[in-house]
């Protein structure tokens, strides 16, 4: 190269702080001056055995590569997604009842890991990208742990579960059950104070998560040669997305035995009873003993697998060209704590990378909308029971976002795809996922007929009033949300709002009788139709579109998360590689930020807009919402995740515009050289 210049290291097979690719470059030019290559020493030096110390058992050096390190990355993040996206979930509802806590708290709780995880997720990313990063997932794993073992302290340190008399659903007109439609003050307790031990449990998860995404992904990555990270990591997602389903079905059984194993023999309590509660906490502790035996996997690999200096030397950058890659060299950015402010000025300042980041928050927001109240929609609009509804969206939503990522990642690995083509690979997925979500607008359902809400009692009483005349002595409570349906195909609120006096059991069937409020049959009459007024439930939806909805919204989301693996290497390829580990920290602070955190949120005020039946107790307190405007549901959710894809789609065009591969034989002029150095003085 002529003088006045120095050679710009980004346009060269970039050399990281690990050394080996431009040792290869360098032997070559010597050789071909004349000049005897030396000895260099190995830039990898721990590459070494697996095992502790001088212990290194010949059995363990089977798993001593890529394929066993993705094995144990695999088991630890299905661990996490049980207990934080699975058994944490599906036990709000049952610690919201055992100790007094309201849903703005639990809330708290919940939000507890996502505020830990934001937190540290800079400094973790940052300080572990030069450090032992499989050491790192050891304290992942301890952390993880000792977060599900807090979790399930407060039932061990609460007493024994103490339950009221059973509150009558029937009518009843006798003074003696007028007192529980009084407004009454609850009676102090202690049990709230449980509060912070959850929340500090939620904490202690959300730094055990910290290093699994971040310097877990930027390992495999840094382990396996480029054509093949996007398998390995869309594997890696995929069994991740195994977790909340595990931790659903766990949880659903743990919550079929009694809180504290043995039921009272005093009483005959049942599951259908609404005071029983379930063992939500045989999960977390099962958990802790689980995940701390992961330690063991984790503390045994060495800093860097057999055969990552090679690995690494064959690999060619597709750092962003926009002067990082020699500002972070040049500088050696990255070595200290002083350091942190400028390495990731220069992430911020990366145009590609905040357009991914910012496309893949707006994904992360109508994703975990999705998670949250899929069930919620369901039920709703098909007419299914919760139980059965969330059981439907746990079938629909893993697979297809497991399936997603797992295609993707074949596909960017069998093609090759370089950082440009995986971007435009995105807005591809994308673009077919918007056209897909589509489906709302044809597959939805009107509302059932429903007592006091959409119609009168019969021609009497008021719209959106439950009382009627038929009903009025019966001084139901509104706070009892027990539908059943009568035999004239009405819905109402409970069997005292239908006015039903008396109830038996038919063939192991509850059926009411006596029902002032409900009117005569709406079709031809049948044998069975004088057995009984009323039975429990919603009544049958007449609505057929739930096959047509969970096809187009299974592939939907096969589509949304296929774009997950890529946009992941894509950052990883994007930025230098000494800051790789810090683009995930960084994404997934936005991506929490903008994207779970809010996400929830914004679709349960969206979801409560639809609200035309309110939970309001004789406190005048409003509760939770018993019927919802399903037309009003679907449209809102509909608008909400079309402009996030819409934003998402506009982003990674934006990506693919502001993207500027390296140019191989471009030097950096030496002013330029010599701003960046004095920049950084500053």
């Amino acid at each position: 190269m002529k003088s006045g210049g120095i050679e710009n290291p980004a346009f060269e097979t970039p050399c990281s702080g690990l050394g080996q690719r431009c040792s290869a470059g360098s032997a070559r030019a010597d050789a071909g001056a004349g000049v005897a290559a030396p000895a260099r020493p190995n830039p990898y030096p721990e590459e070494g055995r697996c095992g502790w110390g001088p212990c290194t058992p010949r059995a363990l050096q089977l798993c001593n590569n890529s394929e066993g390190y993705l094995a144990a990355y695999s088991l630890l993040a299905i661990f996490q997604g049980i207990v934080v996206n699975g058994l944490v979930n599906i036990s709000i509802s049952t610690i919201e009842k055992r100790y007094e806590l309201n849903s703005s708290l639990t809330g708290l709780i919940s939000a507890s890991y996502d505020i830990a995880f934001c937190v540290l997720s800079l400094f973790v990313s940052y300080f572990g990208e030069r450090g032992h990063k499989p050491r790192w997932l050891a304290f992942s794993a301890l952390m993880l742990g000792l977060g599900s073992l807090v979790y399930s302290l407060p039932h061990f340190s609460s007493g024994k579960y103490q339950y009221g008399g059973k509150m009558e659903d029937t009518c009843q007109t006798a003074e003696t059950t007028f007192a529980n439609a009084t407004c009454s003050a609850s009676t102090n307790s202690s049990l709230h104070k449980y509060l912070y031990v959850f929340i500090l449990g939620q904490l202690l998860l959300g730094v055990g998560g910290t290093p699994l995404y971040t310097l877990g992904t930027a390992f495999i990555d840094d382990s396996v040669p480029k054509h093949k990270a996007s398998l390995y990591i869309g594997i890696g997602y995929a069994m991740s997305l195994l977790g909340p389903a595990i931790g659903y079905v766990l949880g659903g059984q743990l919550l079929k035995v009694y809180i504290d194993i043995q039921i009272p023999k005093s009483t005959k309590l049942d599951q259908d009873d609404p005071r029983w509660l379930g063992a939500w906490w045989i999960g977390f502790l099962a958990c802790f003993f689980a995940i701390w035996l992961l330690i063991i996997p984790f503390s045994c690999f060495p800093r860097h697998l057999p055969g990552t200096a090679k690995i690494q030397a064959e690999k060619t950058s597709e750092t962003h060209d926009d002067g990082s890659q020699v500002l972070v060299q040049i500088n050696n950015i990255g070595q200290s704590f002083r350091d942190f402010p400028m390495a990731l000025l220069i992430l911020l300042r990366n145009p590609v990378l905040m357009s991914l980041i910012i496309a893949s928050s707006s994904e992360a927001l109508v994703a975990t909308g999705f998670a949250t109240f899929l069930p919620k929609f369901i039920e709703n609009q098909f007419g299914k029971s919760s139980s059965f509804s969330a059981t439907l969206g746990g079938l629909v939503l893993i697979p297809a976002a497991a399936l997603g990522q797992i295609i993707s990642g074949i596909l960017v690995s069998k093609c090759k795809m370089d950082c440009k083509g995986i971007i435009k690979f995105t807005i591809r997925t994308y673009s077919v996922a918007l056209i897909l979500n589509t489906v709302f607008l044809f597959a939805k359902c009107g509302n059932e007929p429903f007592a006091g809400v959409s119609e009168t009692y019969n021609g009497t009483g008021t719209l959106h009033n439950l009382t009627a005349p038929c009903n009025a002595n019966c001084r139901c409570l509104r706070s009892m949300y027990y539908p059943i349906c009568g035999r004239d195909e009405v819905q109402y609120f409970s069997p005292c709002f239908a006015g039903c006096a008396s109830y038996r059991f038919n063939n192991m069937k509850k059926t009411y009788h006596n029902c002032s409020c409900i009117g005569k049959l709406k079709r031809e009459n049948r044998l069975e139709d004088f057995l009984y007024e009323a039975v429990p439930g919603k009544c049958p939806t007449q609505c057929k579109f739930l096959p047509l909805f969970l096809t187009f919204f299974f592939f939907a989301i096969v589509f949304t998360f296929m774009a997950t693996t890529p946009t992941t290497v894509a950052i990883l390829r994007c930025v230098p590689d000494k800051q790789r580990s810090f683009a995930l920290g960084v994404q997934l602070v936005f991506l929490r930020l903008l994207g779970t955190i809010p996400g929830p949120i914004l679709f349960g005020v969206a979801i409560d807009s639809s609200c035309i039946l309110w939970d309001i107790n004789e406190c005048e307190t409003k509760g939770a919402c018993w019927v919802y405007d399903n037309e009003r549901m679907a449209y809102l959710l509909m608008g909400i995740s079309a402009a996030c894809k819409i934003v998402t789609i506009i982003f990674a065009f934006m990506a693919v515009y502001f993207y500027k591969p390296p140019q191989l034989t471009k030097a950096l002029p030496r002013k330029t050289s010599e701003k960046i150095s004095a920049i950084h003085k500053k």
